[in-house]
């Protein structure tokens, strides 16, 4: 039984004495692409190899969109109240208290203004990290404010959707933000104002049925999942077959609710460009 037994002693190194493989050091795509993670946040969070674009929040676009990463955060102490006292296997504001702490922001969504290609943009941007970037009350007030800032100071205004939908632990106030939100935007159309809109993965339920569809231009990310309801619901509500690619960008592109779809690293140009052409101004 001798090829049980170790005959050379190798490199023999005591279990305590092991060290792991730090955490977040190396990521891997779901087509099981492996990326260094500096690597991947040089490519702006892109899988060099299968150009997957990887799921990041506001901190990351802030500092995609804004020159030198400089902005002011609109609203930055805004945070969600339980008028409801929505109970079910968790308080709510238990669950809100957690999602603060586990992700070090107040809200699902964070607004700002600074400076992009050396010209104003307010920017609001959503965060699934919180509650699946639910559409809550404060999620609403914060948007509808931001759009407010923008019509005050003529300033061209982007939304950066990521949400799975309404936040069913403040049931009608949540519903109530896709009538105030769309209201707001519909001032800035009037003022002729630009309103860029991006979808990013996933963009459904609520959040595409009010904003995140109402751009002048509506742009997405390659492959995000955008949508009202998901496909399992739609396949079982319908009892039919789904095609191929349903709900991606590049289908909902064919069929005529995209605008275009912009790899990540273009992100900056492309915005600048519609920004330069809706308000004739010279392309940079």
């Amino acid at each position: 039984m001798a090829w049980f037994k170790r005959t050379q002693k190798g490199i023999q190194t005591p279990t305590e004495d092991k060290k792991d493989v730090p955490k977040g050091l190396w990521y891997k795509s779901p087509t099981g692409k492996i990326v260094e993670s500096k690597e991947l946040e040089q490519n702006y969070y892109v899988s060099p190899e299968d150009d997957y674009h990887v799921r990041i929040g506001s901190e990351e676009y802030f500092e995609i969109l804004f020159d030198d990463n400089k902005f002011k955060e609109l609203d930055k102490n805004l945070t969600s109240k339980d008028p409801l006292k929505f109970e079910d296997s968790k308080k709510y504001v238990d669950r809100l208290k957690e999602a603060q702490k586990k992700t070090g922001l107040k809200d699902a969504v964070r607004t700002a203004v600074g400076k992009s290609k050396g010209k104003d943009l307010v920017v609001a941007c959503m965060d699934f990290r919180f509650i699946g970037g639910s559409m809550g009350s404060v999620v609403g007030e914060k948007i509808a404010r931001a759009a407010a800032y923008a019509l005050e100071h003529k300033t061209p205004f982007m939304m950066i959707s990521k949400s799975g939908g309404a936040r069913m632990m403040e049931a009608a106030y949540s519903l109530m933000q896709l009538a105030k939100t769309s209201a707001k935007l519909a001032q800035l159309d009037d003022a002729k104002i630009p309103y860029i809109s991006l979808c990013t993965d996933p963009t459904t339920g609520g959040t595409t049925a009010s904003f995140a569809m109402l751009g002048d231009i509506n742009i997405s990310e390659p492959g995000a999942l955008i949508g009202f309801a998901g496909p399992r619901v739609v396949r079982d509500t319908t009892g039919k077959e789904l095609p191929e690619g349903f709900q991606s960008a590049e289908f909902v592109q064919e069929h005529g609710f995209l605008d275009f779809i912009s790899h990540r690293k273009n992100l900056k140009d492309n915005v600048n460009k519609y920004i330069d052409l809706i308000l004739n101004q010279h392309l940079r």
